[in-house]
């Protein structure tokens, strides 16, 4: 795989108001492309115009100077996720240290930070977040499959299940809001109530604050193509499967969602796990005192 550096003209994408799902406010991506070659990955679409996905990254090699120049520039503070497009901890991050950079630029601007990632690597980085976490630090990590050989089928460069819950643990641990992001669930791979309950039941056991499920996948064009070469190799005869049950569509929803949703809703509720993220909420100003009451 190729590695090479670009010049970015902006890094700080701004959403009007934090998303529903993750409570972003702001996204960054500091590079383009992704090592983890997860076989599902929607970035391979060509509405993204990422060529050579599986063959290039490319890192924004000016990404801290933008940084360093933007981020004291923005009048609301609000959510910075990393991770929307690629995963800020593949490995190219153990020599470049973007992601690291980044966040020491972001202690010093106190800005609150939702990290998105497959990888344990995020344990280097357990300094900085705790000092983050005083404004608001959310760690999520995508988890799918419960035993380690069907995450290595299906994320075949990212680290196994089992390290990523041993980093919810650690993280946990030390006060880091944590939680796991249960997508996409795979139909006819990943959608047995035995990998749904097994994920949960290991979630609450390392600590897991909550869980961002949705049983299902989408697929189109690029992508579709990538992602049936790979059931070919992977899983013969699940292709046909899923021709026939999904065409075609955009949105591929588990032929058991229903069950699943049922299943889901009341394991977290048993072991007190939430199905949504608390977000970060901006301190409100402190009230003058009139001065009749004063």
């Amino acid at each position: 795989m190729e590695i090479k550096p670009v010049q970015a003209k902006t890094l700080l994408a701004t959403h009007t108001k934090p998303d529903s799902w993750f409570g972003c406010k702001y996204n960054m991506n500091l590079y383009r492309g992704c090592q983890h070659k997860c076989i599902y990955c929607d970035t391979r679409s060509e509405c993204y115009q990422i060529e050579n996905f599986e063959k290039e990254i490319l890192y924004k090699e000016n990404a801290i100077e933008l940084l360093k120049d933007e981020l004291p520039r923005k009048r609301v503070k609000g959510t910075i996720c990393f991770g929307s497009m690629n995963d800020e901890y593949m490995p190219i991050e153990k020599d470049l240290r973007l992601t690291r950079q980044a966040l020491e630029v972001i202690v010093q601007h106190r800005f609150p930070v939702h990290m998105m990632t497959k990888s344990d690597l995020i344990l280097r980085d357990l300094d900085l977040l705790k000092k983050i976490s005083s404004i608001y630090v959310a760690a999520t990590f995508t988890i799918t499959a419960s035993d380690d050989e069907l995450s290595k089928k299906v994320e075949p460069g990212a680290p196994p299940s089992s390290a990523r819950f041993e980093a919810i643990k650690k993280l946990s641990d030390q006060g880091i809001y944590t939680g796991i992001t249960m997508m996409p669930i795979l139909p006819f791979i990943e959608d047995t109530d035995e990998n749904i309950t097994s994920l949960i039941e290991k979630a609450h056991e390392s600590g897991a604050k909550y869980i961002l499920a949705w049983f299902g996948l989408t697929m189109r064009d690029r992508q579709r193509t990538h992602f049936y070469k790979k059931l070919d190799e992977l899983f013969p005869g699940m292709k046909t499967k899923y021709r026939k049950a999904f065409g075609e569509n955009y949105e591929c929803n588990s032929t058991r969602i229903a069950e699943l949703q049922s299943l889901f809703e009341s394991l977290c509720l048993k072991y007190g796990i939430e199905t949504k993220m608390k977000f970060y909420e901006p301190e409100k100003p402190a009230k003058q005192l009139d001065l009749l009451q004063s």
